[in-house]
C-alpha cells in the first residue's frame, strides 16, 4: 500500500493569502540586501560565539569614547547591532515556517512518487494486457542508466 504522510488542499485563496502575507512581510522590511555568494564568502560574520566580544567590544568603546579614532564609525555599529537584534527574531520565524514548507512540500512528493512507483509495477505487471507496452516503455526511461564515457588512451 503506498503511503500518504499527508494530505491537503489548498484553495486559490489560501495560497493567493499566503503569498500575499510573505510579500507583506518583504515590504514591511525596507532596506534588505541580497548578496552574491562571492560577495557573502567575504564576509566577517558575527556568530554565536563572536557576538559577546563584538558587544562588549562597543560597550568599552561607548564608554571611553577618548579612545575610538574618528575613523571608527561608532554610532553605525551601534545601530547595525540594534537592527540585527530587531531581525533575528523574523529570521528564526521565517526559519520556522521555511522549514515546515520545506518538510510539508517534501512529503508530499514522496506521497506522489510513492504511488507512482506502485502504479509503474502495476504498469509493468499486467500493462501488456491491457496495450500499455509503449508506455510502460516510456515510463521505463525514468530508470535508464546512462553509461559512462570510458576515456580512451592517449
Amino acid at each position: 500500500m503506498a503511503q500518504n504522510i499527508v494530505s491537503l488542499d489548498f484553495t486559490d485563496e489560501q495560497i493567493a493569502g499566503a503569498v500575499a502575507g510573505v510579500q507583506q512581510a518583504a515590504a514591511s522590511l525596507p532596506g534588505l540586501i541580497g548578496m552574491e555568494t562571492g560577495d557573502r564568502r567575504g564576509l566577517t560574520l558575527l556568530g554565536p560565539r563572536s557576538q559577546d566580544f563584538a558587544r562588549q567590544t562597543l560597550r568599552v568603546l561607548e564608554q571611553n569614547p577618548d579612545i575610538v579614532p574618528a575613523s571608527l564609525n561608532l554610532a553605525e555599529a551601534q545601530a547595525d547591532l540594534a537592527a540585527l537584534d530587531k531581525l533575528v527574531p523574523v529570521l528564526e520565524q521565517l526559519r520556522r515556517l521555511t522549514t515546515r514548507v520545506e518538510d510539508t512540500v517534501a512529503a508530499l512528493g514522496s506521497d506522489v512518487m510513492s504511488v507512482a512507483l506502485e502504479g509503474y509495477a502495476h504498469v509493468k505487471l499486467s500493462g501488456g494486457a491491457h496495450g500499455l507496452d509503449e508506455l510502460r516503455k516510456e515510463l521505463s526511461g525514468r530508470f535508464a542508466k546512462k553509461r559512462r564515457k570510458v576515456a580512451e588512451p592517449a
